[in-house]
């Protein structure tokens, strides 16, 4: 492990280098504490060849990378360019087909838009690759029940949704957005939707990580298979609450393993599952959210406008993640916070990576990593990660 840290989080520290000790890769944390940075720490190996992970080094975040997205939709807000309220489709007129008329952005910010569906929307992960191509599939989609009536996660398909909006309102390419309007007036190094060709050089590579995206054998053809079973149909036709069909559904289309390791991934824009990252950017940019809306003299949200993302929406069950997500617009709940992270919002990803903010105790904390497994949203290391960040903060303000 390298890095520094504040000698009030030395049990954060401590927890993140038997972390690194346990699991295979590498991986960086950094804290933020009433706008400073009092964490900041990477260790293990950025490549099998054994190559060190570095200050500088950047991983791809999977879902975490919705955080950012969503950052970028509440800057056109902040801005005046939309209201959560407006349709999507007073933005996207192609959207209003097959019964999205009345859709609205806090809709889709709160996974309520019913358009969670992507396996059966594309034949391809390849798809994925294009953008005009995945907005169009999109805005002709039907939503899978009323909007507003249920919750399900828009696992990747959020990422279109939130980045067409911030492309109509503001006439740039999301990831133009994130460059020059996040990074640039934060300065930040480390945050990037796909890759440019000159950073390149400091990304760790993925490995294999948990059921999805295993090689040998090839565990997403189990799962597919598994899914076609008698008992994921029955489920599926009894409205269990765990069911299979629904989440491959939404998280994995096919060849998604493939596409996940390209090349191609780094030219693309895949707002819900490609974002490069450093954890001492990505936890800057919600050290925004943490101190209000304004960070080292930078001003990005009213103290209001902060309050009003962090607002809890709805605490019904999400019928494609199984268990109430609490989501705020465009955040989840920091599970495994417990009642010392009620204020706190952020999103966690397939893979380990997670970054929040808690407006309530001046708070953010990013972890990013190139190997890991768990759910959809996040693993045990970054929950562990979250409860010792939160600890270390209380027992310093007592």
């Amino acid at each position: 492990m390298d890095g520094s840290y504040e000698p009030g989080f030395v049990d954060v520290a401590e927890t993140f280098s038997r972390q690194l000790k346990r699991a295979a890769g590498g991986a960086a944390l950094a804290v933020y504490h009433h706008g400073e940075l009092v964490v900041d720490l990477w260790g293990g190996e950025r490549t099998n060849e054994g190559e060190p992970w570095e200050s500088d080094t950047l991983a791809m975040c999977f879902s975490t990378t919705k955080g950012v997205a969503s950052f970028a939709l509440h800057l056109q807000a902040e801005a005046g360019l939309l209201d959560y309220d407006d349709p999507v489709a007073a933005y996207w007129p192609e959207f209003a087909q097959n019964g999205k008329e009345n859709v609205t952005v806090r809709h889709v910010l709160t996974h309520s838009a019913g358009l969670h569906r992507l396996r059966s929307v594309i034949d391809d992960a390849t798809e994925m690759l294009d953008w005009d191509h995945m907005v169009d599939a999109l805005a002709r989609q039907p939503p899978a029940y009323p909007p507003g009536s249920k919750t399900g996660y828009h696992a990747l398909t959020y990422g279109w949704l939130a980045g067409e909006i911030v492309r109509r309102v503001s006439g740039r390419a999301l990831a133009d957005v994130v460059r020059d309007d996040i990074s640039a007036p934060l300065g930040l190094d480390g945050l990037f939707l796909g890759c440019p060709p000159e950073e390149r050089h400091r990304v760790a590579p993925l490995e294999p990580m948990g059921p999805f995206f295993g090689n040998a054998p090839r565990p997403i053809r189990r799962v597919q298979k598994v899914v076609g079973t008698q008992l994921a149909k029955t489920l599926s036709l009894t409205r269990a609450p765990v069911n299979t069909r629904r989440m491959i559904n939404a998280l994995l289309p096919r060849g998604m393993e493939d596409v996940v390791v390209s090349p191609e991934i780094m030219d693309a824009s895949i707002p819900a599952a490609n974002g490069f990252f450093t954890a001492r950017s990505l936890a800057a940019m919600y050290a925004v959210y943490a101190e209000g809306g304004t960070l080292q003299g930078h001003t990005m949200f009213s103290p209001e406008s902060v309050a009003r993302i962090g607002e809890e929406q709805n605490s019904r069950r999400d019928i494609v993640l199984v268990m109430p997500m609490r989501w705020r617009l465009g955040y989840h709940s920091v599970l495994g916070g417990g009642r010392a992270a009620k204020a706190a919002f952020g999103h966690y990803g397939f893979g380990g990576s997670g970054a929040w903010a808690d407006p309530s105790s001046g708070l953010s904390m990013a972890m990013t990593c190139n190997r890991g497994g768990g759910t959809p949203v996040g693993d045990a290391r970054v929950v562990s990660l979250s409860r010792a960040v939160l600890g270390a903060a209380a027992a310093i303000e007592r």
